[in-house]
């Protein structure tokens, strides 16, 4: 599947593209999982966060956000990581997971990178060096873990 890689800071995303990214988490993150919370959370439009967006064939099919560090030694946030469901059991998971940590790592070189994991996809986000860190806690409704990778 052909990708077109885009990372974009929140001023870049054009109406249409931010819709998209939006429709998107709610489809999977609330109507999919079940999970009433309140995604549009305030942090999209936070000054240095950016937009990891995925598209095929003119569909955002894959996307993450990556949430600046809070100062010179907090890690990069990376979250709301999204396979369409259509387009799931293609690695794109891991295309997207390689992505983001690349753009990461080149827009925050230095900072080691933090993830809260649904805990069912710990081992997934090991394959990409990430480490548990703590004990498994419930988000909404929904194990979670978080997770490290050190700077490189």
């Amino acid at each position: 599947m052909n990708i077109d890689w885009q990372d974009k800071h929140h001023s870049e995303l054009t109406t249409r593209e931010l819709y998209n990214l939006l429709a998107l988490r709610n489809a999977v993150f609330v109507v999919e999982q079940q999970c009433v919370y309140q995604d549009v959370d305030g942090k999209d439009l936070q000054a240095g966060n950016r937009h990891l967006l995925g598209i095929a064939d003119g569909q955002l099919v894959a996307y993450a956000r990556l949430l600046s560090p809070e100062d010179k030694t907090s890690p990069v946030k990376i979250g709301r990581v999204i396979v369409f469901d259509r387009v799931r059991g293609a690695r794109l998971g891991s295309r997207l997971m390689e992505k983001a940590i690349s753009r990461c790592q080149l827009h925050w070189p230095g900072h080691d990178l933090f993830l809260s994991a649904q805990a069912h996809l710990e081992n997934f986000y090991g394959q990409h060096g990430f480490v548990a860190v703590g004990e498994s806690y419930l988000e909404d409704g929904i194990p979670h873990v978080d997770m490290l990778k050190n700077a490189p």
